[in-house]
């Protein structure tokens, strides 16, 4: 079993993408996340781009996922409206970083324009995630993912 040091999304904003796979490598799965988490994109720039990056992206592309634990499945948010697309399958496997157990959202089978992505997370705080994206097989970058407290 991992031992967690919880590191935040400002922690994880500074790291290099060096930094973010020693932390994913080091944090346990965590339990599947359910509904709405805002989401984070961590460019693998210095801090101050990535920082200015994720804020555009935030506003003008990408704001998080939604997870429904009904279907076992998630929507992506998107545009500065939050609209729910991009559908992606979520399951338990081994990581394409470590081999170790991760959570999957594979887009392979449930969308037509992101069908080479597959993200794979890991809990690094109390619901707080962290991800990395894989696209044709080749990691391009990480991201992060906040749920609020459960109800």
């Amino acid at each position: 079993m991992r031992r967690q040091v919880p590191v935040s999304v400002g922690t994880l904003v500074r790291m290099s993408p060096a930094q973010r796979d020693e932390v994913f490598r080091s944090s346990p799965t965590g339990n599947v996340p359910k509904g709405k988490g805002t989401g984070v994109a961590l460019l693998p720039f210095g801090p101050v781009l990535t920082r200015v990056a994720a804020a555009l992206i935030w506003a003008l592309v990408w704001k998080g996922k939604v997870f429904d634990p009904r279907y076992d499945d998630l929507r992506n948010r998107m545009t500065p409206f939050g609209i729910r697309v991009i559908r992606a399958t979520v399951y338990n496997d081994s990581s394409w970083v470590d081999g170790e157990e991760c959570i999957v959202l594979d887009y392979s089978r449930t969308s037509f324009v992101a069908h080479w992505v597959r993200d794979e997370i890991r809990e690094v705080a109390g619901r707080t995630y962290l991800g990395q994206v894989f696209v044709r097989g080749r990691k391009l970058l990480h991201f992060t993912l906040t749920f609020p407290p459960s109800a």
